[in-house]
């Protein structure tokens, strides 16, 4: 869009310019052709016409130059804070383990790391407090897919500290998932500013588009999570986030998202270091399935959350939790809560008690924000 508004001033110059130059060069003949006849000739017209015509050619030359760049970076917000190596301290207080994440699959382990190059996030709102950013990111298959990310409101209150990270899966594709969930940054502020949850980052990348059912295939292919590792780098680069591995990061899904945020955090806990899913109906085969074929090693932390009056969503809860304890590999040690304790008055009341409480669960179970 800049570039676009960039070409017409950038014409606008050049037509004045050459319509200068040429009435300058018209003038100089005149003058010339006077002076053979030896008569006096006014120069002013023609240094007017020749000063014009070289203020349009530098014109020009810096039109060219930003639109080839594309400059004028303040029409948005960028934050690109140079990420720095961190250590992945825990605090043990703070209930987050203190295991090292186990190595990653060998077909990810033998994949390229992307390098961390920061990106340019616009600023789209400001809800439950905090802001709300937008970007397009490459993702493996080298398309720009939308993420977003919200940042919580001591992020700009407390510029040396860095947070911790919880991606929250979405159901839909090509959909973020805040675009799925009403209300959940409310409830997730709701929680830090009365002091239930801590601060954390909340990314919500895009769900591929490649399947109707995004959540089955992350239980299929675990590696196929929507925050790749170029997504993880980029956010790393341009956020002050914790390093990512499951010290500091986690996963959060809310209804059509949680078999998604809890066939992530069964399947890669040495990427996430807890899950959260709320009101979830599972497929408790294929999750206990991509449970058992987790990284060895590695224990995974889940919360199972679903309100009172939701009878379908706590029997789908405990179904899976049974499936969990009863199955093999890391999925027999997962260790799996259940939260049935939340009642209200509405659907959408019961959703944001249940993200409230879903956000400090994650956030007792990550690294506090250093």
């Amino acid at each position: 869009m800049v570039r676009s508004l960039l070409v017409i001033p950038l014409l606008a110059a050049a037509l004045g310019g050459l319509w200068l130059a040429r009435g300058a060069h018209q003038r100089w003949r005149d003058l010339r052709a006077a002076e053979s006849y030896e008569l006096a000739g006014d120069r002013w017209p023609m240094l007017l016409r020749a000063a014009g015509a070289m203020v349009c050619g530098v014109c020009v030359t810096a039109l060219t130059l930003l639109t080839a760049v594309g400059a004028f970076g303040g029409l948005s917000r960028t934050d690109q804070e140079p990420a720095e190596k961190a250590e992945p301290a825990v605090d043990a207080a703070a209930g987050a383990g203190t295991r090292q994440p186990a190595a990653p699959p060998a077909d990810e382990a033998a994949r390229p790391v992307a390098p961390a190059v920061a990106s340019r996030f616009d600023s789209v709102g400001h809800p439950g407090g905090g802001e709300l950013l937008q970007s397009a990111v490459l993702g493996p298959d080298g398309r720009p897919r939308n993420v977003r990310v919200w940042l919580p409101p001591q992020y700009a209150t407390e510029p040396n500290v860095r947070f911790p990270v919880v991606v929250m899966q979405a159901a839909t594709p090509s959909r973020t998932a805040d675009a799925e969930v009403p209300n959940v940054f409310e409830g997730i502020g709701w929680a830090l500013q009365t002091g239930k949850a801590r601060p954390f980052i909340l990314v919500a990348p895009e769900a591929p588009n490649g399947t109707a059912h995004p959540c089955d295939l992350v239980a299929a292919a675990p590696q196929a999570v929507a925050d790749d590792a170029s997504l993880r780098t980029t956010v790393a680069a341009s956020f002050r986030a914790l390093p990512p591995g499951p010290a500091s990061w986690g996963a959060l899904g809310v209804e059509g998202g949680a078999p998604c945020a809890a066939a992530a955090g069964l399947a890669r806990p040495d990427l996430y270091g807890a899950a959260a899913a709320v009101s979830g109906r599972y497929d408790a085969a294929a999750i206990t399935q991509a449970g058992s074929e987790a990284p060895a090693g590695t224990e995974a932390k889940l919360l199972l959350a679903a309100a009172k009056a939701d009878t379908a969503g706590l029997d789908s809860a405990r179904k899976l939790q049974a499936a969990l304890h009863g199955g093999g590999g890391p999925a027999a040690k997962a260790e799996v809560r259940i939260s049935d304790n939340v009642q209200d008055y509405s659907t959408d009341r019961d959703r944001l008690r249940l993200v409230r409480q879903a956000a400090q669960y994650l956030s007792d179970a990550l690294a506090k924000a250093s």
